[in-house]
C-alpha cells in the first residue's frame, strides 16, 4: 500500500462515521461525496423527492446533496428493535460512487448512528476504526479491552494486523452481537481466533480482566450520544485502575457531528465535557485527534504521555502511519 501523509488521509477519506446521509439523485451522475475535499461528517436520512425539493428551495445555493449516497444504491438487509436499540443493517452497492461502496453498515439509535462497518474486499475502513487499530504498538503486553464492541469492526482490524494481541470485548445488547455474527462475519472471526477473541454481554463499564488491560478502546454511545457516565471523572478513575502499568485508553469522544435523540445533548458540548473528565482523571496527560472539519467534526482521545512517534510509525502498517502525526495535546 502507498504511504499516506496525515494531510492526505484527512483530504481523502477519514470519516467520523457516525451519520450517513442518503439522497435520491437519479439524474446526477456526479459523485455524491467528492474525494478531493476534506469530507464532512455524514448524516443519515432517507429523503423523498418532495423532501429534497423543499431542502433545495430553502437553500438556493444548494444544488446537490454532495455528501450522500443515492438511495438506489442502498439495501436494508435487517431492521428491528431490541431492548436497547433500534437496529438496522444496510448494504451499499459495489457500484455506488462513494467510498462506502461494497460495505455493510450497522446503524443504531433513532438518528441512525453507524456503529460498525465492514467491506467485502478490503480490511481498512478509512474511518475512526482505523485510528483505533494504531493503539496496540504503544501498549505493554496484555489483553486489549473493547468497550462498545458493536459488530466487531475494531476487533477485526486488530486481530488481523497484530498476531499477538488478545481482544476482550463488551457489548450490552446481545442482539447487536447476533447481528454481527449473522451479517458481519463475526462468527467466522470467533472461529478463526478462538484463543484471541472473547466477547461478553453486559455493562462495559464493569469490564475487568486478570492483571488488568494493556489498553482499552472506548466507543460507548446511547441514543445518539456519548453516554453520560463518560462525563464523570470518577468513571475514568475506575477505568484507569483497570489498566496495567503503562496502559492507555483511546476513546471515540464524538463531536459537533453527533446528533443525539435528545436535542439537549449537544455533540460538541458532550465531547468537551468528556475530554475535561478524562483530563482530570489522567492528570492532564491527554491527546486529541480531530476528524472532519471545524464546523462539523468528530474526535478521538488518547491517554498517557506522547509515545516516540518514529518508533510508533515503524511498528504500524504503512497505511496507518499517517494517523500518528494527527494527535495534538489537549488544551482545556
Amino acid at each position: 500500500m502507498t504511504l499516506l501523509s496525515s494531510h492526505q488521509i484527512q483530504s481523502l477519506a477519514l470519516y467520523p462515521l457516525r451519520f450517513l446521509s442518503f439522497s435520491r439523485q437519479p439524474n446526477n451522475p456526479k459523485p455524491c461525496l467528492p474525494l478531493k475535499t476534506i469530507p464532512k461528517p455524514i448524516h443519515f436520512s432517507l429523503l423523498t423527492a418532495k423532501a429534497q425539493h423543499t431542502h433545495h428551495q430553502s437553500n438556493p445555493q444548494t444544488t446537490t446533496q454532495d455528501d450522500g449516497i443515492s438511495i438506489d444504491d442502498v439495501k436494508t438487509v435487517a431492521r428491528f428493535k431490541s431492548r436497547h436499540n433500534y437496529i438496522r443493517v444496510l448494504e451499499v452497492s459495489r457500484k455506488a460512487d462513494h467510498p462506502f461502496a461494497g460495505s455493510r453498515l450497522l446503524l443504531l439509535d433513532g438518528p441512525g448512528n453507524i456503529h460498525s462497518i465492514s467491506f467485502r474486499s478490503k480490511l481498512l475502513t478509512h474511518t475512526y476504526f482505523d485510528v483505533f487499530a494504531t493503539l496496540p504498538p504503544i501498549l505493554p503486553p496484555g489483553p486489549v479491552g473493547v468497550l462498545g464492541f458493536g459488530a466487531g469492526s475494531a476487533a477485526r482490524l486488530i486481530l488481523k494486523l497484530y498476531p499477538e494481541v488478545v481482544i476482550r470485548g463488551w457489548e450490552i445488547d446481545p442482539s447487536v452481537i447476533s447481528v454481527g455474527r449473522e451479517y458481519f462475519d463475526l462468527s467466522k472471526l470467533e472461529k478463526e481466533y478462538p484463543d484471541r477473541l472473547f466477547i461478553y454481554i453486559g455493562d462495559a463499564l464493569k469490564a475487568s480482566t486478570r492483571d488488568g488491560f494493556s489498553g482499552i478502546l472506548v466507543d460507548l454511545f446511547s441514543k445518539g450520544s456519548v453516554i453520560s457516565e463518560l462525563q464523570d471523572p470518577n468513571t475514568w478513575v475506575i477505568l484507569r485502575k483497570c489498566l496495567r502499568k503503562g496502559g492507555r485508553v483511546m476513546v471515540n469522544v464524538g463531536g459537533s457531528c453527533v446528533e443525539a435523540e435528545d436535542s439537549r445533548r449537544d455533540g460538541k458540548l458532550v465531547m468537551e465535557e468528556t475530554l475535561k473528565a478524562m483530563s482530570h482523571a489522567f492528570g492532564g496527560k491527554l491527546f486529541v485527534l480531530s476528524l472532519g472539519n471545524r464546523e462539523e467534526d468528530s474526535s478521538l482521545a488518547l491517554t498517557g504521555p506522547m509515545p516516540d512517534l518514529d518508533a510508533w510509525k515503524k511498528a504500524l502498517p504503512r497505511s496507518l502511519m499517517g494517523y500518528v502525526d494527527m494527535w495534538k495535546p489537549y488544551n482545556s
